[in-house]
């Protein structure tokens, strides 16, 4: 039974090839909007439809648009390192303010914003939950700051008639990683044998095949204007290694860096990955979230829309199992 059809911005992504997969088996017609050379090895082999769009190029977003019922727009960039970037604001908020107006202009019936924990406020005191607001002067980083004004730029389309929802995943990880996203690199870094080196905290993760279900229950049973948490299960830095460990079978030294030592190893590393022109792992944007509060709550979106996320060990076992299946594809090419 065909329930529609739908267009995934940012598809090729983690999340989005993940959202592709979860739409299909729920029999949605799906098309991906994908940027020219971007790379699509995460969509191959799967039943979509994939167009060339830019959120940039409004015109390009009304061809993709064409005789689209729903949309999931969740292209954007994510950026830990410090300093304002151009690129990042354009893409994350013009990007979705040209989306916003394509899909007003194009009759959509509804559509999902894919937005961020971190769009919140960072300075709230207690548990996370639907009620904090989204921060669009948040002093952390350029990213919350983008996601926050977006977020708000979707509840005024909804103000003028626009029928949209909004999820905020927290820490996304899982497999069908296939580009490396940070959390799904750390994972794999803490399944390999050598000393590992970490700071007291925690965060929140959540499995990407629980974000994707979220999202298509947002489209399904979500309420028009309304912001859904899907969280999963905060966890301690140090419980991670352990539990990653327990799953391949082998322990191995961990050194415990004091924090104000790891803020200086973060300025200098920003410094190595601008030089070196590298996707940075390690910033002092990193280490303020695992530092933040991550008591969050995902109990309206169990409530209203059915959301169950499943147990993080088995998350964290089925991500190490495909990083491990992806080596040994690699090391058999």
């Amino acid at each position: 039974m065909n329930k529609g059809k739908v267009l995934v911005t940012g598809a090729a992504g983690h999340l989005g090839n993940v959202l592709v997969r979860e739409l299909l088996e729920h029999g949605y017609e799906v098309r991906a909007m994908v940027l020219p050379n971007e790379d699509v090895s995460a969509l191959v082999g799967l039943d979509v439809e994939i167009k060339l769009g830019n959120v940039l190029d409004p015109k390009s977003l009304e061809r993709v648009l064409k005789g689209i019922d729903y949309v999931f727009h969740m292209a954007g960039i994510v950026c830990i390192v410090p300093g304002e970037d151009e690129l990042v604001w354009n893409v994350n908020v013009e990007g979705t303010r040209n989306v916003l107006k394509a899909a007003k202009k194009a009759k959509i019936k509804r559509l999902v914003y894919t937005s961020s924990i971190h769009a919140l406020s960072r300075h709230w005191k207690g548990t996370i939950d639907e009620e904090v607001p989204f921060d669009p002067d948040n002093p952390v980083g350029t990213y919350d700051r983008t996601k926050a004004t977006a977020s708000l730029a979707v509840n005024q389309a909804i103000k003028e008639g626009l029928d949209a929802v909004i999820v905020c995943p927290t820490g996304v990880v899982g497999p069908y990683d296939f580009r490396g996203s940070s959390m799904g690199e750390l994972v794999n870094d803490l399944s390999q044998h050598h000393v590992h080196m970490l700071v007291e905290g925690a965060y929140d993760f959540v499995d990407v095949r629980d974000v994707a279900i979220g999202h298509r229950l947002a489209l399904e049973k979500g309420k028009t204007g309304q912001v859904y948490i899907l969280s999963g299960h905060q966890i301690k830095l140090f419980e991670l290694k352990e539990m990653v460990q327990r799953i391949v079978g082998f322990t191995t030294p961990t050194i415990n860096i004091p924090l104000k030592l790891a803020n200086i190893g973060a300025d200098l590393a920003t410094l190595y990955y601008r030089i070196a022109k590298k996707q940075p792992k390690f910033t002092r944007y990193a280490l303020e979230t695992v530092q933040s509060n991550s008591v969050i709550s995902n109990e309206k979106a169990k409530r209203e829309l059915g959301y169950s996320p499943r147990d993080v060990f088995m998350t964290i076992a089925d991500t190490v199992k495909w990083w491990q299946t992806k080596k040994s594809n690699n090391s058999g090419m």
